[in-house]
């Protein structure tokens, strides 16, 4: 089953042969693929073997194989960060696609997977660390395996363009009123000292960073409640923040026109904020809190 020569682009017709990308490439036709986003700090990745693992259970869950193993995975992405001599502060974008092959919903047969990763500048979001952001509300219409990084991400995308035009960081999902998580985060609510979360089931991104703040709380005796909570629950919270790999530990103070605790970052999460940059080898002069002690 062979494609005419031709092929209709946004400007004029070209020859199929002459496309500046694969337009039958199954990232690009169904989705079908994974992506990692990974932290850089000066230099050096942050949570490395949690998003290692994680993009290959993805790829399991989704029957993809991924053309390195593990090893040599490691050993590529330290290569891409010596090779572009990376010393600052940086994202790490990978993707992987079941590869390019004629458009059909059935998995191609002997077709090789597609791969590539590239290095972005990425400071950190420091001012709004120090004074939080606000978030909207916006119903969760996703997918049911949301633990799996893919790449049908439109329902994401949507939602945080709202939030955009709102003025607003990020867009709080829920499910008939109970909160999941963000468009592209992970959220936890405050109350009585304990940090209550959505529980790492299917239906929620399983965070690298999600996880680590899991196991600051466990060591600092903070409980740590998985436990969905709901959008009513939110005029109670003391506290509200998010994590992400991009946002780090992330303050909540409004959402919608709803002003959380005393609208401003509490205890708990500045707590938690300085662990991170501990873990993360940010202390010190390139803390965000040399400047403030808020």
């Amino acid at each position: 089953m062979s494609v005419y020569d031709y092929v209709l682009t946004e400007q004029e017709f070209v020859n199929k042969n002459e496309l500046k990308y694969p337009f039958e490439e199954r990232g690009l036709q169904f989705g079908d693929g994974i992506y990692e986003v990974i932290r850089v700090y000066d230099g050096e990745y942050y949570l490395i073997d949690e998003h290692v693992e994680r993009l290959y259970r993805s790829a399991e869950a989704v029957k993809l194989q991924i053309p390195l193993e593990k090893q040599e995975m490691y050993q590529r992405l330290s290569d891409l960060l010596t090779k572009n001599k990376v010393e600052t502060n940086a994202k790490v974008y990978m993707q992987i696609t079941r590869g390019s092959a004629p458009r059909e919903h059935a998995f191609p047969i002997d077709t090789t997977a597609n791969l590539y990763a590239y290095v972005q500048d990425l400071p950190r979001k420091t001012k709004l660390m120090k004074e939080g952001i606000s978030a909207i509300s916006y119903p969760d219409v996703r997918w049911e395996w949301c633990y799996i990084k893919s790449l049908n991400l439109l329902p994401n995308v949507i939602a945080k363009q709202e939030a955009e035009e709102k003025g607003s960081f990020e867009a709080i999902l829920h499910k008939d009123g109970e909160v999941t998580e963000c468009s592209s985060s992970n959220i936890y609510l405050v109350r009585e000292g304990k940090v209550y979360t959505h529980p790492a089931k299917k239906n929620i991104l399983h965070g690298c960073v999600r996880s680590r703040v899991h196991k600051f709380c466990e060591d600092e005796e903070i409980p740590f409640i998985e436990e969905a909570f709901r959008l009513e629950d939110l005029q109670y919270a003391e506290e509200l923040f998010l994590t992400s790999s991009t946002a780090e530990v992330m303050p909540v103070t409004k959402v919608d026109d709803l002003v959380i605790g005393e609208g401003k970052p509490g205890p708990l999460t500045r707590n938690l904020q300085r662990t991170y940059e501990k873990d993360a080898g940010l202390a010190g002069s390139r803390s965000i809190f040399k400047e403030t002690t808020a």
